[in-house]
């Protein structure tokens, strides 16, 4: 299932340096030349601080490669908010991507009113901008379906599975700080698939030359952000999620684990999704 809290009160002295750090990102960015990963052990973990400019650059070599595979029916429509929502999606990886964490979370791929919009993962609106504290400009696909248009932080509609995650990660730890010194969150597939009709293709139901190239490229970045980052523990964010890390990071030392998926359509994800959740991580040895 793709990705997608209510708001909180805006944080002022957050979002006032929403430009200020993409321009640092993005300054880093040129300044900084193409540096290996560093393999994913505990001296690494011990060793290396992590700049958010490798991320940067991890994210923006996975937008170049996805950006020149070419998808067929059912699918119509490809979206790829690292390019067009590219200002709010470098913001997040500079502000929150800039240490070592214990726990990456890792979900599938934007929803329609979740990425898709503002380029975060799991980026529902109102959580990106009011608690997260992030905002910037967002372009267009090159080719927009008129069922699922990109308004960007002015897209109305609320990203169900973005609404629990964030808000779960608020309620438990008060502040994105607090949250993101431990944790961080990524999709595996920075695309959206949409059919004629509108609806969500998810990367599983491709067919599998399509699916080959698209999980080659996907698998690349997630090894790389994972040797940058050095956790402790991968959590699939559902089951596709955790399969793809389990196979991707076999020769990684980390612990892969999984909890439920928030989206709606889970029925269990409807009935107290956070506690649910809580008990896996600490089933996983995840203390919180």
């Amino acid at each position: 299932m793709p990705e997608g809290s209510e708001g909180q009160a805006r944080q002022p002295t957050l979002i006032c340096a929403r430009l200020p750090v993409y321009g640092r990102c993005m300054a880093s960015k040129r300044a900084a030349t193409s540096t290996p990963s560093t393999p994913s052990t505990p001296s690494a973990r011990s060793s290396r601080t992590t700049l958010p400019a490798d991320l940067c650059q991890i994210s923006q070599r996975l937008s170049d490669r996805v950006s020149r595979l070419k998808f067929g029916e059912p699918v119509t429509h490809t979206y790829n908010p690292l390019s067009y929502a590219r200002a709010p999606h470098e913001a997040y990886l500079t502000r929150f991507g800039g240490a070592p964490k214990e726990v990456v979370l890792l979900g599938m791929n934007p929803g329609p009113f979740g990425m898709a919009q503002t380029g975060v993962p799991f980026g529902d609106v109102s959580m990106v901008r009011d608690w997260l504290g992030l905002d910037g400009k967002v372009g267009e696909p090159a080719r927009m379906h008129d069922k699922r248009p990109v308004l960007g932080f002015g897209c109305a509609r609320r990203e169900v599975s973005g609404q629990r995650l964030w808000g779960w990660a608020r309620d438990r730890f008060g502040t994105p700080e607090r949250f993101f010194a431990r944790f961080f969150v990524v999709n595996y597939c920075p695309l959206a698939f949409i059919e004629a009709s509108g609806k969500n293709r998810t990367p599983d139901k491709l067919p599998a030359p399509e699916r080959e190239a698209l999980f080659a490229a996907c698998d690349a970045a997630l090894s790389d952000v994972v040797s940058l980052l050095g956790p402790r523990h991968v959590v699939g964010v559902g089951a596709f999620a955790e399969a793809r890390a389990s196979q991707v990071l076999a020769g990684h030392d980390v612990q892969i684990s999984t909890i439920l998926h928030p989206s709606p359509q889970s029925p269990l994800a409807n009935s107290g999704w956070a506690p649910r959740i809580e008990a896996q991580l600490e089933r996983a040895g995840i203390a919180l």
